[in-house]
């Protein structure tokens, strides 16, 4: 398409040039920028051009171009905004994708930019109206439709307007009235309330009160009646009749019809295929609730503006106000487009885009206009990270069979082609330890075991209670989370399992599972120590890759090569894995190009072998997809710019990055559902909605909400404690707007997650080995002295704690006080822990006074029972604590309390200490004075009747 300068609008230059939202609305038939601060507010006599720009993961840009028609816009307003966005999209190369959008019909692409919704005001530029002005509140009746994206429009405030199938909201003065129609569901209950939320924050400062109201309750509630006072009392509400502005005309047939001269000519009898569009031609598609406007690539900008005249006309004189237009550009259909016809070839004419991009660039850039976001970025190059804490610890079992048979420690990381396998993987979480259990098919696997594997891992899944996130990875497929877990994955050629020996005897295949002793060429990748593979492969020249270390070994020979591509740190590699295949043997290097007869002798001789990378598809831009699973039938619906609060605790979604599929299980999704979580995931891949060649084999998540993993939540802004919510997605949600916009949970909030590096070898307070369990810092209570800690541990059942959690850490409080002796000085716990170990029994010269007796010990306490979560003693301690300030000056021991001399803490001192806890005077004592002062008590303690002994005991437990 030839394109000048005089095409295009100078309103438009610079358009298009990073991500965003830019607007412009017509005013006297030419496009005027629209300020952000008025973005997502629309006058019903106005005609508005909407641009939304997006980032790819690839680096380019994506443009979406809508145009915005109020119902009370002029002929000619519309007219020029049709256009108009025509002009812009040559503007950007011609390559956007461009929308009509009609008042109270819009796409919920559009509507998605400005959620939670738009609610047009009265006015216009042209029109004659007048521009709503700030005056008293006026109550209002809006109806609200839509379950993932919300149309409100205002309606007549009477009862006429209600009905049972829809959601009104009445805006009032003091307080906000939400009514449910008893037809509607809950997920539509939920996104009305957002719009509530929304007038609530626009139009009340967010000061006033909330209120839902159930359809066929009656009077009894209180607002309930103050509801229907405003309708002069409750009345029932007729059935509804059949609405004739409900019916689509979605199910006509689609028609292909060719534009000439500005007039559309339908092409009778054919069927619908690639072959049909010209590229010096516009067609329009006509599939009833959807028209599309199809531009080649030759097409002049006259003949493209006259075809979407042409399509305003179509749906102009059929009345089909609520039709869409939506045009397209050959080369970027859009999935919806291509979908009608029954056979689309897989590429597009991708370079020729770049092409004009890249004129209409030229062009502009000779008329002093920046153009950089013209331009197609470069990519953002970014190393794959697993986003799962590493540290964790790791069970495999290898299936045989309808069995599983766990394999030791040294085995675990070591797999065969012809098997399968099941992994648990734990570690550390939020607020909770975490699980990942998953399957892993072998290349080789033969489907009965793939089945069994399946079967296993979810009566797993289930014993736990649907608590840990399902995986589904194939050989080859795995991804990043897979390696860092595994970190020295080793795959040998063959398989051990009996239903793999027994299906190559059966099919009388040559059985090549590895041989130590034999010849074998492993390929050794990845990014380092935490992320490191070795494959076997075919023992040839032809399986070798510049871009790769590899390892070949026969019986005690052993040669290491390294391709002309690798790196130093590629090279480091393969010695790590020499020592896990070959251990204690010399290899002997190779380098490409220089190697030995003996090494190409034992790959049978050279070949050509290629140079390119091996991996896995790059993961692209996420789409969000709303599932509906019934009959073995999957129906989904896309969600645009998603976000955290369009996940719905009643319905499964998935979520597409063409690399990995996440399927997302609400809590209140039927059981029956929630176990075909990973058919639905397969049902997705088969089908492929988004028609991008998905790979059947590409990783499956299947993840609860509440147990969101972090891999999964980076796609969002994510909140943890709105999944920790319980009810349904309307009970939270009115939790939410009537608290003010926080989330009433059931539970503490997770805690900052941990880094997600891998292993270090000295484990610090990030990076923890396997074999250290993990658990929250616990801190010390403020107040409790190293004395009273030493005195009550000893009154305490130290068999209570559960020992598979290591012991509280200590945090300090106040800040360590820095003193000429106090690196010489022993730590008061040290003194205290000394004095009160004797305290059980007494000292060896004093055995003959006291005898040694357990019957006058207080009785230790029970421990408790699993539901438990401390020693109740624990408890009772911690409750009972000291609350003081340091004040500026105060000394403070080495345990961060403060310390004063014994004469002050005297009850008779003549400058005695104020604001302390006087009952525990001792508390404030340094450890050489607490030793010295106190010394003597043991002595005296034993001098005491048994019954005092027992009593200040009791006393201490009581402390």
């Amino acid at each position: 398409m030839a394109v000048s300068m005089r095409d295009l609008d100078s309103a438009f230059q610079g358009a298009g040039q990073k991500g965003g939202i830019e607007i412009w609305r017509i005013e006297n038939f030419r496009p005027v920028s629209v300020p952000k601060s008025s973005h997502g507010k629309f006058f019903t006599g106005d005609s508005y051009v909407i641009l939304k720009t997006t980032a790819l993961k690839t680096g380019a840009l994506r443009h979406d171009i809508h145009y915005w028609l109020g119902k009370d816009t002029s002929q000619d307003e519309a007219g020029t905004a049709a256009v108009k966005t025509v002009e812009l999209d040559a503007a950007l190369g011609g390559r956007a994708v461009q929308y009509r959008e009609v008042q109270g019909h819009e796409t919920e692409k559009f509507l998605s930019y400005f959620k939670p919704c738009i609610i047009p005001q009265e006015g216009g530029v042209a029109s004659g109206f007048k521009h709503a002005e700030a005056e008293e509140h006026k109550t209002l009746l809006f109806v609200v439709k839509g379950k993932h994206v919300v149309h409100v429009k205002e309606v007549t405030f009477t009862r006429s307007s209600l009905n049972h199938d829809d959601i009104f909201i009445l805006d009032t003065k003091s307080k906000i009235f939400q009514f449910n129609g008893s037809n509607s569901s809950i997920q539509e209950r939920a996104k009305a309330l957002e719009v509530v939320q929304y007038i609530k924050d626009t139009y009340h400062d967010g000061k006033c009160e909330v209120a839902a109201i159930e359809d066929g309750k009656l009077m009894a509630d209180a607002e309930t009646g103050e509801f229907w006072g405003f309708f002069g009392g409750f009345a029932p509400l007729p059935r509804n009749a059949a609405n004739e502005e409900e019916k689509t005309v979605d199910s006509q047939d689609t028609k292909l019809l060719r534009v000439e001269n500005g007039q559309a000519e339908p092409l009778e009898d054919v069927s619908l295929t690639r072959e049909l569009l010209y590229t010096n031609k516009c067609y329009l598609l006509d599939c009833g609730l959807e028209v599309f406007v199809w531009m080649g690539r030759n097409t002049s900008l006259d003949e493209r503006k006259s075809a979407s005249g042409a399509a305003e006309e179509l749906i102009r004189g059929a009345d089909r106000s609520k039709s869409h237009i939506i045009r397209v550009i050959e080369g970027f259909e859009t999935v919806m487009f291509r979908s009608k016809f029954e056979s689309w070839p897989q590429t597009a004419n991708v370079a020729v885009s770049e092409d004009g991009r890249g004129k209409v660039a030229a062009l502009l850039k000779r008329q002093g206009v920046n153009v950089k976001g013209l331009l197609k970025a470069a990519p953002v190059k970014e190393e794959p990270q697993p986003y799962i804490d590493c540290t964790g610890s790791l069970q495999v079992w290898r299936v045989n069979g309808s069995e599983k048979i766990l394999l030791p420690a040294s085995s675990q990381s070591k797999f065969y082609s012809g098997d399968c396998y099941i992994f648990q993987y734990t570690y550390p979480g939020e607020d909770r330890e975490e699980y990942l259990i998953g399957t892993w098919f072998g290349k080789q696997s033969v489907e009965e075991e793939r089945a069994s594997a399946i079967a296993l891992a979810s009566k797993m899944v289930e014993s736990l209670k649907f608590l840990p996130t399902q995986a589904r990875f194939y050989e080859s497929n795995e991804p990043i989370q897979f390696f860092s877990i595994f970190q020295s994955f080793i795959v040998f050629k063959g398989g051990v399992s009996d239903e793999y020996k027994k299906y190559i005897a059966e099919k009388e295949i040559t059985d090549k599972t590895y041989n130590e002793d034999g010849i074998a060429l492993f390929r050794v990748q990845g990014s380092g120590p935490d992320n490191m593979q070795a494959i076997q492969v075919e023992p040839v020249a032809s399986s070798l890759n510049s871009s790769y270390c590899y390892i070949l070994h026969s019986g005690s020979t052993v040669f290491t090569w390294s391709g002309s591509l690798t790196t130093p740190e590629d090279q480091e590699l393969i010695e790590r894995q020499l020592d896990l295949i070959k251990p204690n043997l010399q290899s002997r290097p190779q380098k490409e190009g220089v190697e030995s007869e003996q090494f190409w002798d034992l790959l049978g001789g050279k070949a050509e072998y290629s140079s390119q990378k091996i991996g896995r598809e790059a993961e692209s831009d996420p789409h969000l997809f709303s599932c509906t699973f019934a009959k073995g039938n999957l129906k989904v619906t896309e969600i645009y710019n998603f976000t955290q609060d369009d996940l719905m605790t009643e319905d499964i979604f998935i979520m597409d990055c063409h690399s990995d599929i996440f399927v997302w299980v609400g809590q209140q999704v039927d059981p029956n559902n929630k176990v075909h979580a990973l058919t639905i995931g397969e049902k997705f891949l088969e089908h492929d909605f988004l028609l991008e060649n998905l790979s059947a084999e590409a990783p499956i998540y299947v993840i609860m909400e509440g147990s969101e993993p972090p891999f999964f939540t980076r796609f969002f802004t994510w909140d943890s404690a709105k999944s920790a919510m319980h009810g349904n997605s309307f009970q939270r949600k009115l939790a939410i707007v009537k608290g003010g916009g926080t989330p009433v949970i059931d539970k503490p909030k997770r805690r900052t997650p941990v880094s997600y590096g891998g292993r270090s070898s000295v484990p610090d307070k990030s990076q923890r080995s396997r074999s250290m369990s993990f658990s929250p810092d616990r801190v010390r209570v403020r107040g409790r002295s190293p004395a009273f800690n030493a005195l009550a541990a000893n009154f305490e059942n130290s068999n209570a704690r559960n020992l598979s959690t290591p012991p509280p850490v200590v945090r300090k409080i106040y800040p360590k006080s820095v003193t000429p002796n106090s690196a010489e000085r022993p730590s008061k716990s040290s003194a205290i822990a000394a004095l009160t170990s004797s305290f059980e029994q007494p000292p060896p010269a004093r055995g003959s006074l006291i005898p040694r007796s357990v019957k006058g010990s207080p009785e230790a306490p029970k421990t408790p029972d699993s539901n438990s979560k401390e020693n109740p003693m624990s408890s009772r301690i911690e409750s009972l604590t000291i609350k003081e300030d340091v004040k500026e000056g105060e000394a403070e021991d080495d345990d961060g309390l403060p310390i004063y001399p014994y004469e002050r803490l005297k009850i008779n001192s003549t400058d005695p200490i104020t604001e302390i806890d006087v009952t525990k005077r001792e508390t404030y004592l340094s450890s050489e004075e607490f030793s010295e002062k106190f010394g003597m008590a043991k002595v005296a303690f034993y001098k005491m009747p048994k019954w005092k002994q027992n009593k200040l005991k009791m006393s201490l437990q009581l402390f």
